[in-house]
């Protein structure tokens, strides 16, 4: 898509407006004024649209994504800046850090002691990544050979997949919204689901550790704050930022998208890998599909922006 923009730059100019049916999109081609965009307008640029998934995901549009600038966002934007992601809060953690690169160290030693060993590296560093917010969030571990299986553990796997296959889809009825009426592909109702069965599963992370207060994680912080301000601090406001640091994540991965042509296609054989109860098994089909990805990444052509001329 972004070759299409370029192109449509070389006749209409650096900073054109489209419309995506319901939706005006406006693209800038220009490195100066993508600049201004994020220095002297970005509170003028500062909101999102509405889309469906912020309405079940974003926990009615309250979390920090979701939320229209005002009062609200600046003291979200302030509680993660000054509260769970500074420097102190972070140094707190670094221990964990530590151990959950030990944790696939160790696993890479095992499969390679004694001799040579491929490795599958694209879920171990999800894993690790994941483990090592969800250890910080709430002191559990639910990724890695080492994790001893659980309802919970395979639950939550299995959220994670869903909101990831839902947060990087477009959803045609944001775009016309006529189809929302008869519920295009069931999208908002497999979303809905997929909200039910989060929001289940963050209660119960709160609930524990509002039993047990013995633990230091983020979670604990968080109800710490709730008794000072209980009026504002809300579940659903702890909730909604617990699904943030995870779609943090989940976005980084799922910015690529845009980059590979034909992502959904290439990356099929991985849908099997990704089912909840589905046995990770690694076939021939799924090593073709990772060295397509991987080389596509690689080239020069999908990591370069447009240039003019």
């Amino acid at each position: 898509m972004h070759r299409t923009f370029h192109k449509l730059s070389l006749t209409l100019g650096p900073v054109f407006s489209l419309r995506f049916g319901s939706q005006l999109v406006v693209v800038i081609c220009s490195p100066s004024a993508a600049e201004e965009c994020f220095t002297k307008n970005d509170i003028v640029l500062a909101n999102r649209p509405r889309f469906i998934a912020g309405k079940y995901i974003g926990y009615d549009y309250t979390n920090v994504v979701n939320s229209p600038y005002g009062d609200h966002w600046r003291n979200l934007r302030r509680l993660m800046s000054q509260e769970i992601f500074s420097t102190g809060r972070l140094n707190v953690f670094l221990s964990i850090r530590h151990e959950e690169v030990g944790h696939l160290l160790h696993q890479l030693y095992k499969k390679s002691s004694t001799d040579f060993a491929k490795v599958e590296m694209q879920s171990k560093l999800s894993g690790l990544t994941l483990n090592n917010i969800i250890r910080m969030i709430a002191g559990k571990r639910y990724y890695g050979d080492d994790v001893e299986e659980s309802a919970e553990a395979e639950e939550f796997r299995a959220i994670v997949s869903d909101v990831f296959s839902h947060g990087g889809a477009s959803n045609l009825a944001d775009f016309l919204p006529i189809l929302r009426w008869i519920d295009y592909k069931s999208f908002e109702k497999n979303l809905e689901k997929t909200q039910n069965r989060l929001d289940a599963l963050l209660q119960g992370l709160i609930d524990e550790h509002r039993r047990d207060t013995s633990k230091n994680t983020m979670i604990d912080h968080l109800l710490k704050l709730q008794e000072s301000q209980p009026e504002y601090y809300t579940d659903a406001i702890i909730k909604g930022l617990m699904s943030r640091m995870l779609k943090k994540f989940l976005g980084r991965v799922s910015y690529l998208r845009r980059f590979i042509p034909a992502l959904a296609e290439i990356s099929a054989p991985f849908g099997d890998l990704l089912k909840g109860r589905a046995r990770f098994e690694w076939r021939a089909e799924h090593q073709c599909a990772f060295e397509r990805i991987k080389a596509v990444l690689a080239s020069l052509q999908t990591m370069i922006a447009p240039q003019k001329g």
